[in-house]
């Protein structure tokens, strides 16, 4: 009875980490060095659209030393989003918070409604629109990439007010220079698919 309790004891000890399992007998594991600190993201309001499109970052890749990252999006009724796309090297995940998504996959048309997840995996041609007379507000999450550097830089700092009138050649050459070191490609008819949707479903 004492060797069962013995071995028993030794199992239990060594699935808590306190033994090592590379030794006989007992011995202190130290545990190994983390790079990623824990952190408590607070509860906020949810994103308003103000009438069109808007983003928020919630998790940069700093604090995830670069393997994730996500942006709360928030979009009104009716609204457009950008043209279609792909990427060299992003995959994204969406969580549908509020409203419904409708998702331009490849050459499919899906809808993710608030609750449900889509996976858009790197060189797949994609884009996203709110064909609802709701609003939508989803999670965009991205891997191995710091995504949210290029769209609070595309959202927040190549205003109009900052210098980057919207169709000027100065924002033009700072998008495309975006694009580029992102890995962000626009096929050669991704503005007349983008109008064309727009017709359809009578999006501005």
């Amino acid at each position: 009875m004492e060797r069962r309790a013995f071995i028993l004891k030794s199992m239990i000890l060594t699935a808590s980490g306190v033994l090592s399992q590379n030794s006989f007998g007992v011995s202190a594991v130290t545990p190994p060095e983390v790079a990623l600190k824990p952190f408590l993201l607070p509860a906020r309001a949810p994103l308003e659209d103000k009438g069109g499109m808007e983003i928020r970052v919630l998790i940069r890749s700093s604090v995830t030393d670069g393997l994730y990252s996500n942006v709360e999006c928030a979009v009104a009724p009716k609204m457009m989003g950008p043209p279609p796309h792909f990427h060299r090297e992003l995959d994204e995940l969406m969580y549908v918070a509020d409203g419904t998504a409708s998702i331009l996959i490849g050459d499919d048309i899906v809808e993710v409604q608030a609750g449900g997840w889509h996976l858009r995996p790197r060189l797949i041609k994609h884009t996203f629109w709110n064909a609802s007379d709701k609003p939508l507000r989803f999670i965009d999450m991205y891997f191995n990439q710091p995504f949210e550097e290029y769209l609070e830089r595309i959202f927040h700092e190549l205003t109009a007010e900052n210098g980057f009138p919207e169709g000027s050649e100065a924002k033009k050459k700072e998008i495309n220079d975006l694009n580029e070191k992102f890995g962000v490609i626009f096929p050669s008819d991704a503005f007349t698919e983008r109008n064309e949707i727009m017709k359809k479903y009578s999006l501005k």
